[in-house]
């Protein structure tokens, strides 16, 4: 029926979105609980840190309830536009912290201990992989670490990947080809 608001249970990521951007904190809840598990997950791909992901998922959905009026859809879902924040976040935090070590490296230390979370992360074989596909990821052109962030990171289709970026789903698809090259050749180099 015309003029009857759907159950929150059925409505979309555009009608809680927009409730949300009226100020209803129940409507962003419940984005928050249909998209947080993605989000996180997404974060930890970026990342390959649970805690940071932790951090990035929290810091996209603060970010996001303070920009609610700015928020894009693509094709009526939150969650494209959720994982580029989580990606720029991600890029901040990977460029705060390698400022911050190399700025530890270049203080003198015969009496600095190393941290037990690095020690115990440098032991799992899974993380080190990992970090060395994101320094790889990292390192790729502005265009070519969209593609891969939000496709084969975010498993985003390339449809809704054309979409945020306002581009040629074709031109999503030779950014993506391009990058999957130059990884397997960086990331063979590695092994």
């Amino acid at each position: 029926m015309a003029g009857i608001d759907q159950p929150p249970d059925l409505a979309t990521d555009a009608d809680l979105w927009q409730r949300a951007a009226a100020g209803d904190r129940t409507a962003f809840g419940e984005l928050f609980e249909r998209h947080v598990e993605a989000v996180w997950n997404h974060a930890y791909r970026l990342t390959a840190s649970w805690a940071q992901a932790e951090d990035l998922a929290s810091s996209t959905f603060l970010l996001a309830w303070r920009k609610c009026p700015e928020m894009r859809l693509v094709r009526d879902s939150a969650l494209p536009w959720l994982f580029t924040v989580a990606g720029n976040l991600a890029r901040t935090e990977y460029r705060s912290a390698t400022r911050f070590l190399r700025a530890v490296r270049r203080l003198p230390g015969d009496h600095t201990e190393a941290d037990h979370a690095d020690s115990v992360a440098g032991r799992v074989d899974d993380d080190r992989r990992m970090r060395g596909v994101l320094e790889a990821v990292h390192a790729l052109p502005k265009a070519e670490r969209q593609a891969v962030e939000l496709c084969l990171l975010g498993e985003l289709s390339t449809a809704d990947a054309a979409a945020l970026l306002d581009v040629a789903e074709g031109s999503v698809r030779s950014r993506l080809s391009r990058a999957r090259a130059r990884l397997r050749t960086v990331l063979k180099d590695q092994s």
